[in-house]
């Protein structure tokens, strides 16, 4: 493998990790009645109590950190 090709699998590989962090991150805030979506890189949330809510639930930080 060159390294031309080596680089283009890696980065696509952590695109790919990345994109189903974001997915599980969205999973776990909709889960607890939050309206979120992906745009781009980040995630957009929205509901009342939104700061409170996550500083309070632990798995709503640690959603999208599993190694699995």
């Amino acid at each position: 493998m060159t390294g031309d090709v080596m680089r283009v699998t890696l980065t696509r590989r952590m695109e790919e990790r990345a994109a189903r962090r974001r997915a599980a991150i969205v999973d776990a805030l909709e889960e607890q009645g939050v309206a979120a979506a992906i745009e781009g890189e980040a995630v957009r949330t929205s509901a009342p109590g939104l700061k409170a809510r996550w500083m309070a639930d632990l798995s709503l930080r640690e959603a999208g950190r599993s190694r699995a």
